[in-house]
């Protein structure tokens, strides 16, 4: 079994989230002709858990077709997505400043979910994971939330925030899985990876 797995992410906390449970990992990163945003396009009328499955399942689908492309070693292939959904309503990436301002205003004095979907796969065994979180924010003032889109942390975050960073403070309680609210749930990964041969 080999003592790596490859991380098919371009984001920097699921590198630290798996570094935090030992696990190493290599990068299995798109080429440049690959349109990975559009995998994120969401269907009319699709709920909020079918599509970060979906999503997730199809990034693990290129991710493996990626690996066999460039003809490198076997290991197993970790992929994830993370949506933020209030009610039905998928509140994806912002596309620019204006867009993360109205998600944080309708985020707002509400509870929303926070749904990371996560897959591995080894050989031809395929398994997959959820982790379902609820976080709600207290009431935040548009002056707070525009010095904070100013920040530009928003920007490539699901709902357009991120849990570890500034907008730590806007957050009045959570509850489910901290390192899920991140991008990867720890405790689902570990156990998916263990199902498959690794050791973590």
């Amino acid at each position: 079994m080999p003592d790596f797995v490859y991380l098919a992410s371009q984001s920097p906390r699921r590198r630290q989230l798996l570094e935090q449970i030992g696990v190493r990992h290599e990068l299995l990163l798109p080429d440049a002709d690959e349109d990975s945003e559009a995998l994120e396009a969401v269907y009319p009328g699709e709920s909020p858990l079918a599509y970060v499955r979906r999503v997730t399942a199809l990034k693990l689908d290129a991710a493996v077709a990626r690996l066999k492309r460039r003809r490198l070693p076997a290991a197993p292939v970790l992929c994830a997505d993370t949506t933020v959904a209030l009610g039905r309503t998928i509140l994806g990436k912002p596309a620019d400043g204006r867009e993360a301002r109205r998600m944080l205003g309708a985020l707002s004095g509400t509870t929303h979910r926070v749904l990371t979907a996560v897959a591995v796969q080894a050989g031809h065994r395929r398994l997959d994971a959820l982790s379902d979180s609820r976080v709600r924010f207290g009431l935040v003032a548009p002056a707070r939330i525009r010095a904070y889109v100013e920040t530009g942390e928003p920007m490539g975050k699901a709902g357009a925030y991120a849990v570890q960073g500034r907008a730590a403070t806007f957050i009045e309680h959570m509850a489910g899985s901290y390192s899920g609210i991140m991008g990867l749930p720890v405790f689902e990964t570990a156990a998916l990876l263990r199902q498959v041969g690794f050791k973590c």
